[in-house]
């Protein structure tokens, strides 16, 4: 994502929080994201560790935060290691940040090179007792790269075997799940130049196009506004609707059909998560409205049940309970086959297979504990669906929720969903 400057007070605080959750003599050490490589002397764009950039607001790589509260040396407590800029890599490269412009970002005010590495973090170790290293501990993640991290992990306890070693992820999770206000302000910006782009679909969509042509006209309205894609888009017509990961985009749109736009915009390295279901001519059929307006139905309840104290499970049950219901009314289950069937394998995992609700952030599912109670401060997403492949359509819904002490606010809500303003918004 473009970088977005960002009041480095959101950084100060995220750290004061950390602090303030470490035992006597902690040391915490959080690494960039490795810079991957592509074939031949190829490499990805660089993306940056999510936590390092909660705590730092640093998107530059080969970065490392160390944070010691009760080191003796006090400009030892709060370190930042950076690349030293030299000509050659300004060259090919570009900017490398100075010291100053560190601090600026960041507000440390101790700022170092790479290379005093080493002998700054034997120091802080042969003082400290609880080290404190991160991982990835997404439960859904895949953990086949080895990342900079890790690697430092195994050369870390190998030097030093005998300290105690803690993992960062059970205390950052809490910390990211609770969106500060900066945080919430950027991620409604995000909301709001995916609104532009929907908007814009509206009056591009029609039969002819192909769905390779609705992503370039995403591409040009997120990335005029300093957005991107938040995740690979998924722009889905016909059959395609009920692949729930679909991105090859390359299809043609057909009248009377269905595109499913699960789109949505990153800005300022926050996310946000859309899906909307369109008819490609510009109206629904009779019955593909009566599938989009219950699953609206299911979602309308859903948002109103995302308050403190419940837990994303219990907010896929109730889906669950509500999808059954529409199913049985759009002729599709019947009551005596719902009477009789397995508990743990029912009849409407056929229409609806995935959860409800994710957490969202910095990433677009982002951290947090599936089994924590929701809390206000929580962005999450709502997003029931009904798939009927038989028919070949589905349809998904999706908006992003601020939980509050009070009743959810829905960062999405300007965003077209009700089927009869999609299809005024087309006609013209």
């Amino acid at each position: 994502m473009k970088p977005i400057a960002t009041d480095p007070q959101l950084f100060i605080g995220n750290r004061n929080r950390l602090r303030g959750l470490l035992p006597r003599n902690a040391v915490v050490v959080v690494h960039s994201n490795d810079i991957l490589p592509t074939n031949a002397d190829g490499s990805m764009g660089h993306f940056q560790n999510a936590d390092l950039y909660y705590l730092t607001g640093i998107l530059q790589e080969e970065s490392i935060l160390v944070i010691a509260p009760d080191a003796y040396e006090e400009k030892n407590r709060e370190i930042l290691f950076v690349r030293e800029p030299n000509e050659l890599a300004t060259i090919w490269e570009g900017h490398k940040l100075s010291k100053e412009e560190a601090t600026q970002i960041s507000g440390i005010q101790t700022i170092k090179w790479l290379a005093d590495f080493p002998t700054v973090f034997r120091s802080l170790m042969c003082e400290g007792e609880h080290v404190f290293l991160n991982s990835n501990e997404h439960a859904r993640a895949a953990d086949e790269v080895e990342t900079r991290e890790w690697r430092f992990t195994r050369e870390c306890q190998r030097r030093y075997p005998l300290h105690q070693y803690h993992r960062l992820a059970r205390l950052m999770h809490p910390l990211r799940s609770v969106k500060q206000p900066q945080e919430i302000e950027l991620i409604k910006t995000a909301c709001e130049i995916t609104g532009k782009g929907f908007r814009r679909l509206l009056s591009f969509v029609k039969p002819g196009v192909n769905e390779a042509e609705v992503e370039a006209e995403l591409v040009h309205e997120f990335t005029r506004h300093k957005g991107c894609f938040a995740y690979n888009p998924i722009i889905a017509t016909g059959v395609n609707n009920c692949v729930l990961h679909y991105n090859v985009n390359d299809q043609v749109c057909q009248a009377g059909q269905l595109l499913l736009l699960d789109v949505a915009a990153g800005y300022g390295q926050y996310a946000s998560d859309l899906t909307r279901t369109i008819p490609v001519s510009g109206k629904f059929t009779p019955r593909q409205k009566e599938v989009y307006n219950a699953v609206l139905r299911i979602f309308n309840e859903i948002v109103r049940q995302m308050r403190p104290g419940k837990t994303t499970r219990d907010l896929r049950k109730e889906t669950e309970r509500l999808a059954e219901q529409e199913l049985l009314g759009l002729g599709l289950l019947k009551s005596a086959d719902v009477a009789k069937q397995d508990p743990d394998n029912p009849l409407l995992k056929k229409y609806f297979m995935h959860g409800v609700s994710h957490p969202m952030g910095l990433d677009v599912h982002d951290v947090g504990f599936p089994s924590a109670p929701i809390a206000p401060g929580w962005v999450l997403t709502c997003e029931p669906a009904l798939y009927i492949k038989e028919e070949g359509f589905g349809v998904r819904l999706e908006n992003d929720i601020l939980v509050t002490d009070g009743d959810p606010i829905d960062l999405m809500a300007d965003i077209p969903i009700e089927a009869d303003e999609i299809e005024a918004l087309m006609a013209k």
